[in-house]
């Protein structure tokens, strides 16, 4: 990888934590704000949390959850999932990422 290529990614990266933390925001908000697929965005976010746990912010993954029923998903995953393990609902919400400084 060349220098410049380096450079604009540590460049995008920081637009996207300025990004982030002005408040929660979907996989699929955060591709359209910037123009990006939203898996180009997951892998970024992904490189991005593992950059940010040797500093003084850190990446908040708020899980989807189910409209139906409640059931609230993991933090782990950064895409919506395809449907509810309890109820068998497709009626879910996006999990929610921001970026706040450590406590």
């Amino acid at each position: 990888m060349t220098r410049l290529c380096v450079i604009l990614i540590a460049m995008f990266r920081k637009h996207l934590v300025d990004l982030l933390q002005r408040g929660p925001m979907s996989v699929s908000q955060i591709a359209r704000a910037i123009g990006e697929s939203p898996g180009d965005v997951e892998e970024d976010l992904v490189h991005l949390f593992r950059s940010l746990r040797h500093g003084e912010l850190e990446g908040v993954v708020e899980g989807a959850a189910c409209r139906k029923c409640g059931f609230v998903f993991g933090a782990d995953k950064l895409r919506k999932p395809s449907r509810c393990p309890e109820c068998k609902s497709t009626w879910l919400t996006e999990p929610r990422i921001s970026i706040r400084e450590r406590e």
